[in-house]
């Protein structure tokens, strides 16, 4: 499989969460239609929460560090710097969390560093979904677990 692609179908399915697990989502980005549709999207996938979501770096870092969770999904163009500094900065503080880098852009247009910053996967923003949320935790979230 491509890096920065999810699993689907039988690959995806045979990874479940593992009884009375819950994976916490922090959700950054800086337009307020793609955080209520995340968080709608988060709250509709069975054992997923949406714990916070934020439109600033500061913020961000912040809800990251006090609400501990599991996964991110982070704009990768942010006003303040880009997603994929946010998302080293992340993974240098917190290696454990599984940041998702997310756009409504063209992947040809994405800079190359979206899979070297230590993003687990890059995904449009309109294919978020929840059996989408559910397949990236299963191949990237379940080795973290």
């Amino acid at each position: 499989m491509p890096a920065g692609r999810v699993a689907s179908g039988r690959a995806a399915e045979q990874y479940a969460l593992m009884p009375g697990q819950t994976v916490r989502v922090v959700t950054v980005d800086d337009h307020e239609s793609f955080l209520r549709a995340a968080h709608d999207v988060i709250e509709a996938t069975p054992d997923f929460e949406p714990v916070a979501e934020v439109s600033t770096i500061s913020e961000a870092l912040r809800a990251v560090g006090e609400l501990e969770p599991e996964l991110v999904l982070v704009d990768v163009y942010m006003p303040e710097m880009t997603g994929i500094e946010l998302v080293r900065r992340i993974r240098e503080r917190h290696g454990d969390v599984v940041a998702v880098l997310v756009s409504s852009h063209d992947r040809s247009d994405i800079p190359d560093e979206v899979m070297s910053c230590g993003a687990a996967a890059f995904l449009p923003k309109q294919e978020l979904e929840p059996s989408t949320l559910r397949s990236l935790w299963a191949k990237h979230g379940t080795a973290a677990a």
